[in-house]
């Protein structure tokens, strides 16, 4: 099994030779890329692969969808909808600050609709059990009044 030495040759510095550092290294370069090095002596390429580190921008579309259909208050469930598919549309653009912004204004508006929508149903809730309770005392009432009459 034979082995590979690789030999190292001395490098000459700029200073002595009349010509740059850089510009030695990039002579030697091309002078291996012209005449073309045996195997063992070819430089090392190398690729350098930048992966973007993807900023995850949520959409809140499903909230939005939910609160458009369900809790949909003077329709700012159907605004924060629109405005989840404007993020969502920067965010498939690349245009991670347009997304942010918009998904931001679609938080704020499904927040509100949400207790809004929640405070309007309690509101609801109340009045409805208070009425039926009024109802109903008042027709106790009108019994008791109406059955001693007879």
């Amino acid at each position: 099994m034979p082995t590979m030495h690789r030999t190292s040759q001395p490098f000459t510095n700029g200073a002595h030779s009349g010509i740059s550092p850089s510009n030695e290294t990039l002579k030697e370069e091309h002078e291996v890329a012209v005449l073309g090095a045996p195997p063992s002596q070819a430089p090392v390429t190398t690729t350098v692969i930048n992966i973007r580190s993807e900023t995850s921008v949520p959409d809140h579309i499903v909230w939005s969808l939910f609160n458009t259909i369900f809790m949909n208050f003077c329709c700012l469930g159907f605004v924060a909808f629109a405005y989840s598919v404007k993020s969502r549309d920067r965010k498939m653009v690349g245009d991670v600050t347009g997304a942010q912004s918009y998904a931001s204004t679609a938080k704020c508006l499904n927040i509100c609709a949400l207790v809004l929508s929640l405070v309007l149903i309690t509101v609801f809730i109340v009045i409805f059990a208070t009425g039926s309770v009024m109802i109903f005392q008042g027709v106790s009432q009108a019994i008791k009044v109406h059955g001693g009459e007879q």
